[in-house]
């Protein structure tokens, strides 16, 4: 498989890119089994957190395998498929926190899904760049639609403009990564995080990161409005009489999604 799907005990869902003979390019098989994964991480009430990485110590993704795509022929009709093999960096709305553990080359497409993650983990060696337009396109599936959000206007431009690259520690001082380890640190570190995740009320992280996101088309009174309607449905939920109950009780909630 080009896509490796495991899940923890935890509610933990682990996605490995599985192409390290191509540096984790995706062609077109590997972008719909992502897709299935992205969809499963959506809809299965089990799953609580996703962790996306890379097969190998070598690369996270590097996106599309040029080979093919750029010579692909395909008929003008495809524009319109707008809903096929939906992925998180292509607007399938996925509540559920996302974390990445770049291990190694996150170029191109690898670029346009770390814009799509909510925390991000980086080995020492990780490299970033959106290099399309060396190869004569841009960045795709989100790259010049979420790239201002990710970095300051500057930065921003200039990696999109130039399509250079830069590495694990110039990531970290300017913000598109959260914190980087060494290698064999990247998946344990990870995981670790994303079992905190899994530890939460998930239906109260859901609707945090969906009012984060959709405040970037609301203005703040509709999005103040949003926030009231979001907690008076989780105001009817079990995990919200568990979390006060477990506080007073001095002991780990145990939320359960409903």
């Amino acid at each position: 498989m080009s896509i490796d799907f495991e899940l923890s005990d935890s509610g933990v869902a682990t996605i490995s890119i599985n192409r390290p003979e191509r540096l984790n390019a995706m062609d077109a098989d590997t972008y719909d089994a992502l897709s299935e994964a992205w969809v499963r991480v959506r809809d299965d009430d089990d799953v609580r957190v996703a962790v996306v990485t890379g097969a190998g110590d070598t690369s996270f993704t590097v996106g599309a395998d040029i080979k093919s795509f750029l010579t692909a022929d395909t008929p003008p009709s495809e524009f319109w498929l707008t809903q096929k093999s939906q992925l998180l960096n292509r607007g399938l709305e996925v509540w559920k926190p996302v974390v990445a553990a770049v291990n190694g080359y996150c170029l191109g497409g690898g670029m346009t899904l770390l814009f799509a993650t909510d925390i991000r983990i980086a080995a020492t060696h990780a490299t970033f760049g959106l290099t399309e337009v060396k190869r004569g396109v841009f960045a795709a599936n989100g790259g010049t639609q979420r790239l201002i959000e990710n970095l300051p206007r500057a930065i921003a431009m200039e990696l999109i403009l130039l399509g250079d690259q830069i590495d694990a520690a110039k990531a970290e001082r300017w913000g598109l990564v959260n914190e980087v380890v060494p290698v064999q640190e990247l998946m344990d570190r990870a995981h670790a995080v994303a079992e905190r995740l899994a530890k939460n009320a998930p239906l109260a992280v859901q609707a945090s990161k969906e009012l984060v996101v959709r405040s970037r088309d609301m203005d703040l009174a509709t999005g103040l409005r949003m926030e009231q309607a979001m907690n008076k449905v989780l105001k009817t939920t079990y995990d919200a009489e568990e979390g006060p109950a477990a506080f007073a009780g001095k002991r780990e909630p145990q939320f359960e999604g409903r």
